[in-house]
C-alpha cells in the first residue's frame, strides 16, 4: 500500500514534527459528532490525535510508521498525566522556562526504556528550544527565524505582525509594510521546493506537487496575515518568534487539556501503517488522515483510499488536507462518499495552519 511506498522514498529515523502543523479546530469541525464511536488517525507527534478525544469518542486508534513520532506522543501522554498545564507549556517550547530537563524527566519517568533512551539524547534540545521545536520541520522554521527573517524585516514590523486590527489595516500592512523586496526574495530562496524539501520535510514528499511552493506561500500569508487575526494564531507566532503568545493550538488550551487528561485511556497505539487497522477488519467513524494522500500516485492514493472505505462504518467521515498536490475522492468511488461543502468552506476560511490549499471533508453514505 502507499504507506510501505512513502516508507521506501522517505526517511523516518528522527522526529519530523514535533507539534503538529495541522488545525484542531478545524479537524474537530470536519469530523463533527463522533461520541462513543471509533476514531482513527495518523500519529505525526500526536497533537491531534488528542484534540479528538474532545469529540468523546470510545477510542482513538494512531498509527505511524515512525518510531520517532510515536515517541513524541507517548511522551505527551505521561506528562499530560502528571504534570499542570502551565508546567506542560513551558515543556512544549510555548512559554519560557529554566527547567525543562526537570519537566522533561519527571514526563519521562516510567516510559519504556528504549523512550527513555530516546529522550534522554534529546535533552539538550529539548532545554534550549522546547519539546515542540526539535522537529525536523521546527529546525527548519528556527533558521529562517533565526538567519532570514532579520533580513526581510525589521524586529519592531515582526512584532507588529501580532497586534490586533481590523481587516482593512491587516490588509494595508501586509501591502505596506510586510510586502517588500527582500520579502519576496525570502519567499522565492528559502520557500522554494528544493530548500524546504532538504531542510523542513524530505524531498521525497514533494515528488507529486504541482507549482511553485514560494507562490503557494505568498498566496498563503495573505490568507494569516489579513483573512484571519495574526495575533489568534499560534502557527503563525511559533514560525516568526518561537513561541505561541497568547494563542494556543487546541489540544494545549486550558480547559481542552483537563478534559484530554480525563480520557487518555481512550488513545491506542498501533505502531505502523493505516494497513494495521485496515487488515483486523475493524470499522472507525471518523478518520484523521493528515496530508498522507499528497505523497502517493494516484494509482496508489486510489487504491488505499478504498481499503479505507471497506473499514468505514456508514457516516463515517475523512478529513484531510493537500499542500500542492490535488487529492480527493476518485472518481470510481464518488458514488460511496458526499463532499461536505458547508463544513469544507467554513473550515477553510477559519484554518490557522495556513501552508495548506486544500482542506477536505467527505462522508461516506449509508
Amino acid at each position: 500500500m502507499a504507506d510501505s511506498q512513502i516508507a521506501a522514498r522517505a526517511s523516518f529515523d528522527d522526529i519530523r514534527y514535533a507539534q503538529l502543523w495541522e488545525d484542531g479546530d478545524v479537524l474537530n469541525l470536519g469530523l463533527g459528532d463522533r461520541r462513543g464511536g471509533t476514531l482513527v488517525s495518523i500519529c505525526s507527534a500526536g497533537d491531534n490525535a488528542l484534540a479528538m478525544l474532545l469529540l468523546d469518542p470510545a477510542r482513538v486508534v494512531v498509527v505511524d510508521l515512525s518510531p520517532a513520532q510515536i515517541a513524541c506522543l507517548n511522551l505527551r501522554l505521561r506528562a499530560y498525566r502528571v504534570m499542570t498545564q502551565p508546567e506542560f507549556l513551558e515543556l512544549t517550547g510555548s512559554r519560557r522556562s529554566a527547567r525543562r530537563g526537570e519537566l522533561l524527566a519527571r514526563a519521562a519517568r516510567g516510559l519504556p526504556d528504549d523512550d527513555q533512551a530516546f529522550w534522554k539524547a534529546r535533552e539538550g534540545d529539548v532545554v534550549a528550544c522546547g519539546l515542540g521545536g526539535i522537529g525536523k520541520f521546527e529546525r527548519y522554521f528556527r533558521l529562517f527565524r533565526r538567519y532570514i527573517l532579520p533580513f526581510a524585516q525589521r524586529r519592531d514590523v515582526v512584532d507588529s505582525v501580532f497586534r490586533s486590527r481590523p481587516p482593512a489595516e491587516r490588509e494595508t500592512f501586509v501591502r505596506e509594510e510586510w510586502n517588500n523586496w527582500r520579502w519576496r526574495l525570502t519567499l522565492k530562496l528559502f520557500f522554494s521546493n528544493f530548500t524546504m524539501g532538504r531542510l523542513g520535510r524530505d524531498p521525497a514528499f514533494f515528488e507529486h506537487v504541482e507549482g511553485s511552493l514560494a507562490d503557494h506561500v505568498g498566496r498563503r500569508v495573505w490568507h494569516a496575515g489579513v483573512d484571519l487575526d495574526p495575533a489568534d494564531n499560534p502557527f503563525l507566532r511559533w514560525i516568526l518568534k518561537g513561541d505561541h503568545g497568547d494563542a494556543l493550538p487546541l489540544p494545549w488550551r486550558p480547559d481542552s487539556y483537563e478534559i484530554i487528561r480525563e480520557r487518555l485511556d481512550r488513545i491506542e497505539i498501533r505502531p505502523g501503517a493505516l494497513e494495521r487497522f485496515v487488515s483486523t477488519g475493524e470499522k472507525a467513524d471518523g478518520f484523521n488522515l493528515s496530508d498522507i494522500f499528497e505523497y502517493m500516485t494516484p494509482d496508489v492514493f486510489e487504491t488505499v483510499y478504498g481499503s479505507l472505505l471497506d473499514a468505514a462504518n456508514p457516516g463515517a467521515r475523512l478529513v484531510y488536507w493537500n499542500m500542492m498536490a490535488p487529492r480527493r475522492v476518485p472518481p470510481r468511488f464518488s458514488a460511496r462518499v458526499r463532499r461536505l461543502e458547508d463544513i469544507e468552506t467554513a473550515g477553510k476560511a477559519a484554518d490557522k495552519a495556513f501552508f495548506y490549499s486544500d482542506y477536505v471533508v467527505e462522508e461516506v453514505r449509508p
